[in-house]
């Protein structure tokens, strides 16, 4: 390879990179978040296409693998509903650990003996990507249902938790210390195993309520096992990738579990306690006030100003289209209408606001909790679509509740609130929501859709 040809490549890398850190940037802004994914995609095909010059591979597998891959992300993009983002966040996650884990095992299959760095960065690849692989695999199932979403302890957890991590420190010493045998590749295989073990056992006794800042942290973990892979390849824009993957991801993590007022650890390793039904409805005063759909139009149609808060029961119900158009329908006739964005709100992080995004919902009327809070005295409708745990007055009012701390939309403060739900059950948290028996608190049961198309059809006529 001459010189230029180099040169060329290594700009190809500069570019990449920079398009990654500018679509990473555009991200945060939901009017340019569309413009920003595609910009992080040009810099991987960027990417891709200088890796392809710089090294002597066998093209027929390369474009083979291009194929099926893009053929199956089309089906995907095209097929999976909005609904069942999570889980599709969740699984990409767990593809870019296995990616890496793979990359680690080909290593050190291949050159066993290599250098005390490329060793070192192999067990982190290992490790950190076979972690991200099951655990992500984990978190898919208790978001598509198909395991509980309710912490899962396997008797002696703990314990054999800490045997597994041992394991994989004795493993570790003796893998880059003593030479490399027979012997070594089963203690490497055994390393491996572990690694998918522990991913298993770190996420499976985690609830469903925890699962946003769970896939921030596994996203985060993808990408620094992604770096440890550009180091054993020596791949300068994959170690820039992982970095911003891996960093981005713990930012959003730390923001996760300050939304929640709890620490990583305690989301890791302990989560909410359980609350029996007795003690959760012990504190509670007065009962629920159930209404109907027409009598939610006769206070939105008095109302000028409307909150409405969004939730999983919105995502379940598939109602964002229906929030749109009674958004629409309401703004028309001169209410001020405003949306309520709790950041762990949903299943993941930003679930509320691409749904929204994808009902077409304006970005100017999408807040965040702390834009939001100081206004709730003065709105005259707070409308509450599937959420529980984020709009539960027990975090600020009852030091004693599990929940005691965490930040939460204050809907209790209007003059009026209207909570959507298909009944009277406790959210993630399993703790009992006063707001529920609040005096100016009404309560609308039923499927989110089916009622907001009735509350919709008043108002339209």
């Amino acid at each position: 390879m001459t010189d230029y040809s180099q040169t060329l490549i290594d700009l190809g890398y500069i570019l990449a990179s920079i398009l990654f850190i500018l679509g990473i940037k555009m991200l945060g802004r939901p009017e340019q978040a569309r413009r920003g994914n595609l910009v992080s995609a040009l810099g991987m095909l960027i990417a891709i296409v200088a890796v392809l010059f710089e090294c002597c591979l066998d093209y027929t597998w390369v474009i083979t693998g291009l194929v099926i891959g893009s053929l199956i992300g089309l089906i995907a993009a095209r097929t999976v509903k909005m609904t069942s983002m999570p889980q599709m966040v969740a699984l990409l996650n767990g593809f870019g650990g296995i990616a890496s884990f793979l990359v680690g095992w080909e290593n050190y299959h291949s050159q066993p003996d290599s250098t005390l760095f490329v060793r070192v960065a192999v067990l982190l690849a290992v490790l950190i990507g076979g972690v991200a692989f099951s655990g992500s695999l984990v978190a898919y199932g208790k978001l598509a249902g198909k395991i509980s979403g309710r912490p899962i302890l396997i008797g002696g957890h703990r314990w054999l938790t800490i045997g597994i991590l041992a394991a994989l420190l004795i493993c570790s010493a003796l893998l880059i210390y003593f030479p490399p045998g027979p012997l070594l590749y089963v203690v490497f295989v055994l390393f491996m195993a572990l690694s998918l073990a522990l991913g298993v056992f770190g996420v499976i006794p985690i609830g469903g309520a925890d699962m946003p800042v769970v896939i921030a942290l596994l996203n985060s973990y993808s990408g620094l096992a992604a770096c440890a892979a550009g180091f054993i390849i020596l791949n300068n824009v994959l170690i820039v990738a992982g970095s911003l993957v891996g960093a981005s991801g713990l930012i959003l993590t730390g923001i996760m579990c300050k939304a929640m007022n709890r620490s990583l650890g305690n989301v890791l390793f302990s989560g909410f306690k359980a609350v029996s039904s007795t003690a959760a409805t012990a504190t509670v005063q007065g009962e629920p006030k159930p209404i109907t759909p027409e009598d939610a139009y006769y206070i939105l149609e008095a109302a000028q100003s409307v909150v409405i808060v969004p939730g999983y029961g919105m995502a379940v119900a598939q109602a964002q289209h229906t929030v749109y158009e009674l958004t629409k329908a309401l703004r028309d006739k001169g209410v001020n209408v405003r949306f309520g964005i709790h950041p762990v709100a949903g299943r993941m992080p930003g679930h509320m606001n691409v749904l929204l995004a994808e009902a077409k919902v304006p970005y100017d009327i999408v807040l965040e909790m702390d834009e939001l809070n100081e206004d709730f005295p003065d709105t005259d409708v707070a409308m509450v679509i599937g959420a529980n745990d984020i709009v539960n007055p027990a975090a600020e009012e009852d030091p004693s509740s599990p929940i005691a701390g965490m930040p939460v939309l204050q809907v209790w403060k209007a003059k009026t609130s209207i909570v959507m739900k298909r009944s009277m059950a406790t959210g993630y948290a399993g703790v009992d929501n006063p707001l529920f028996y609040k005096d100016n608190n009404r309560m609308l049961f039923g499927d989110a859709k089916k009622m907001l198309d009735e509350v919709l059809a008043a108002l339209k006529a």
